[in-house]
């Protein structure tokens, strides 16, 4: 634009010689050339816009790189001998130990206002026949709860021995509540009520049938993990709320496949074990305390519709009540390594209240590969 410019103030002082000396070009041109390199000795150059290249604007996005490359942070609650939760710990309360070795924590402060990203999953197998409909009804009561408009989003998945997507992510909470409405129990080709299954009854669709009444637990947690959380901000705490009675019978994938597919895409997992011990064995309390532990959340067993809903309360607590903890590992390797986390605490007056700490036990460092593409 510059050059543009320049050609276009050349041009009218041409104009303005010739008239002046009667048509002489060749002196006219001449002298144009000279005058016009005079202007520009004299014209001073228009400035650009400023580039941000100043020092301390380059120290920040520096910084602000190795942060979000370098430091490992780890969400966790505390809770007292009586559960009741901890709000007022300090840095000097804890420290993180990663693989048996101390870590210098960066960043400690409390969580109580991130974004939500929560998947509810529930078991719509045989099992669930009789417990479904108070299930659906604390989840509904659990979502009207939680869910804030514009910020926090919710997806809703079924699963017997198939997983089916029933709400995509959404921060609509009608379509929520609508989704968990859908959600029913779909008995079986041969299915006779009261957990019983006559055979010689052929399945209507093939391998939908033959899956519709059994439970793939560890499938459903891994599907949704890598099909849903997956798909969420990183800015937002992930967590999974699965409604079962912990009796896998059907998954392809084992416990700990689910674990680590949770840990990668840093997602919590919540159990809530309820089930029907009229003609089944009740529920699996083993096996959902080790997938919540292992990934920081936490397993209850409601014996009530009214532990129930506790329950789902104390869900909604665990995800506001939380503390931010942030460390530069010592161990710098970008090799995709398990690397186990621990939490301890220091102050000897809290250890005397026998406060615990809920935390995901373990990560996957970062690796040199590319790495899995979320919104931002």
């Amino acid at each position: 634009m510059f050059e543009r410019i320049r050609f276009v103030r050349g041009l009218s002082f041409i104009l303005a010689v010739s008239v002046a000396f009667g048509g002489a070009l060749a002196g006219a041109r001449a002298q144009q050339q000279e005058s016009a390199s005079s202007q520009q000795q004299q014209q001073p150059t228009p400035r650009p816009t400023p580039v941000r290249t100043d020092d301390t604007t380059t120290i920040e996005d520096d910084e602000i790189e190795r942060v979000d490359t370098s430091l490992t942070n780890v969400i966790f609650t505390a809770v007292d001998k009586n559960k009741r939760f901890v709000t007022n710990l300090k840095q000097e309360d804890i420290r993180v130990l990663e693989d048996g070795v101390p870590q210098q924590i960066f960043t400690f402060q409390p969580q109580t206002d991130l974004p939500l990203t929560l998947a509810i999953v529930i078991d719509t197998s045989i099992s669930q026949e009789r417990t479904l409909p108070e299930e659906k009804a604390a989840a509904r009561a659990f979502v009207d709860a939680v869910m804030r408009p514009s910020k926090d989003e919710v997806a809703v998945l079924s699963f017997t021995g198939d997983s089916t997507l029933e709400q995509g992510l959404t921060g609509n909470a009608v379509r929520v509540r609508s989704a968990i409405d859908r959600v029913e129990f779909v008995p079986p080709s041969g299915y006779i009520g009261r957990g019983v299954t006559v055979g010689g009854t052929p399945p209507i669709s093939g391998d939908n049938q033959s899956t519709a009444g059994s439970t793939a637990i560890w499938d459903a947690v891994y599907a949704t993990c890598n099909e849903v959380m997956v798909e969420s901000s990183d800015k937002t705490r992930r967590a999974i709320v699965l409604l079962t009675d912990g009796e896998d019978t059907s998954s392809m994938l084992k416990l700990d496949e689910a674990v680590q597919a949770a840990l990668k895409t840093d997602t919590l997992v919540f159990a809530i074990g309820i089930g029907d011990s009229f003609g089944y064995s009740g529920v699996d309390e083993g096996s959902l305390r080790k997938i919540t532990e292992r990934t920081g959340g936490r397993a209850y067993f409601p014996r009530s519709e009214e532990d129930l809903r506790i329950a789902f309360a104390q869900i909604q607590r665990e995800l506001r009540e939380q503390f931010l903890v942030a460390y530069s590992p010592t161990n710098k390797k970008r090799d995709g390594s398990y690397r186990k986390l621990q939490l301890e605490i220091v102050n000897p007056e809290l250890r005397k209240q026998n406060v615990r700490l809920n935390y995901r036990q373990g990560y996957f460092a970062k690796s040199d590969t590319a790495p899995t593409r979320r919104r931002k």
